[in-house]
């Protein structure tokens, strides 16, 4: 069964974020790929240092859930970022975190893998930080799920956000769109569709 991980930067565990990732799992669930959602909760998350010891180690010197994620990452056929928006950007917590979990795992464990971000504004700075957010996946040769609009929602409080019809709608959409392409992937690995063999990665440093 295919699976679908959530990671929820917001302090509110069940704010606003959380009300739009639900509108999503609620359609994958239905289509039968399994959910689970990680809350970082309200405390502080270190930032990557540059220490490069993960790539010694392949794990983070901060004991956290970046480590216990990026130890299950094969678990996952998808991952799914949710964030409020702070001055037009994702906020600190989610972003430290993914920097790490980034940085930390090896780029061929991301690759193929679906990926899609949300993000959640009283009015506006949406696009800014849904852009930013989708950088992740697009580093790391994921293919990034689309919806019928930008993925956000809009509202102050969880209440303000199920008034946001559209907004929801678009989640639900994702969730279909998501549902489809583990679907399509999954049958076509049974019929013989190979993931593409990709060629060692080439850096180019300008000097």
């Amino acid at each position: 069964m295919a699976k679908v991980l959530f990671i929820n930067g917001s302090p509110n565990e069940n704010g606003c974020v959380s009300t739009a990732m639900d509108e999503v799992i609620g359609v994958l669930e239905k289509n039968g790929i399994d959910t689970e959602k990680l809350w970082l909760g309200k405390k502080a998350v270190p930032d990557c240092m540059a220490c490069m010891k993960c790539q010694e180690t392949g794990k983070c010197v901060f004991q956290d859930e970046v480590n216990e994620i990026g130890a299950r990452i094969d678990e996952f056929d998808g991952i799914v970022i949710g964030s409020p928006v702070y001055y037009g950007g994702p906020n600190g917590r989610l972003t430290s975190f993914l920097d790490r979990l980034f940085f930390s795992v090896p780029g061929s464990k991301f690759a193929g893998k679906l990926g899609a971000s949300i993000v959640s504004c009283r009015r506006g700075g949406a696009s800014a930080a849904f852009e930013r957010l989708n950088q992740y996946f697009l580093m790391e040769n994921m293919h990034v799920v689309s919806s019928q609009y930008w993925n956000q929602v809009h509202g102050f409080t969880a209440e303000d956000v199920k008034k946001d019809e559209e907004g929801l709608q678009t989640m639900r959409t994702l969730g279909q769109n998501i549902a489809w392409l583990l679907k399509s992937i999954e049958i076509g690995a049974k019929n013989g569709v190979d993931r593409p063999v990709h060629e060692d990665n080439i850096y180019t440093n300008f000097i």
